[in-house]
């Protein structure tokens, strides 16, 4: 039997010219949850984030930046799980938008920078289609803008879950860096063998990180590399 929806989520307040963003919606289905509450808008004309399902959406930078949207949970068949936080907005950097929920809870959107670099979405989550229909497995978070134009990777997907296995949790986003950009997080495969995805590498200067490798049903993906002057490898795929 299905459960009451929750209520939506409140607005959030208008700054000087930043419009307050919008409430999330109400959840549906077995065990519902909250509408998330709207982010705040900045002081001057970034817009709050609109919350999602279950998840509040981030407040704005002082200035210029928008943050991330919340993103929304979903039900998968059982509990509804939160999709992951927006990412908050730097001075003009944009936050990272949360990853959606399915079984599993969605990554978190990065930070935005505190200049121009913008946060790395965060991967969605995934189903579990193994048996016993299981929690599925997260997505990636989104990688934080550190520097001051470098932005950060996005997380990389979770995995399905396949016959008795699972799949494994998307790698992390690396963090953006002066200039260069962080790497995107592996995917993760789906089940065989839990395969996690690899983590994007971290920008440091001007280059920019590898992106992480992709999880598959034998293994997982390697880590991409820090980049400095110049770019990092990228991690290789996990064996099939």
């Amino acid at each position: 039997m299905g459960g009451l929806a929750g209520a939506g989520g409140s607005g959030g307040n208008a700054g000087l010219i930043g419009n307050g963003g919008n409430a999330g919606a109400d959840g549906a289905g077995t065990t519902a949850t909250l509408g998330g509450t709207a982010g705040t808008a900045g002081l001057l004309i970034g817009n709050g984030g609109t919350g999602g399902t279950g998840q509040a959406g981030a407040n704005a930078g002082f200035f210029y930046g928008n943050p991330g949207n919340g993103g929304n949970g979903g039900t998968g068949g059982g509990p509804v799980i939160a999709g992951g936080r927006g990412g908050n907005a730097g001075l003009f950097g944009n936050g990272g938008a949360g990853g959606s929920g399915v079984s599993a809870a969605g990554g978190d959107g990065g930070t935005g920078g505190i200049l121009f670099g913008n946060g790395g979405a965060g991967g969605n989550g995934a189903d579990n289609n193994g048996f016993g229909n299981g929690p599925g497995f997260a997505g990636g978070n989104g990688g934080a803008a550190i520097g001051l134009f470098g932005s950060g990777g996005a997380g990389g997907a979770g995995g399905a879950g396949g016959a008795a296995f699972a799949g494994g949790n998307g790698g992390a986003g690396g963090a953006g860096g002066l200039i260069g950009n962080g790497g995107r997080g592996g995917d993760a495969g789906a089940g065989g063998l839990p395969a996690i995805g690899g983590n994007g590498g971290s920008a440091t200067v001007i280059g920019n990180g590898g992106n992480g490798g992709n999880g598959s049903g034998g293994g997982a993906g390697g880590t991409g590399g820090t980049g400095g002057l110049l770019s990092g490898a990228n991690g290789v795929n996990g064996a099939s």
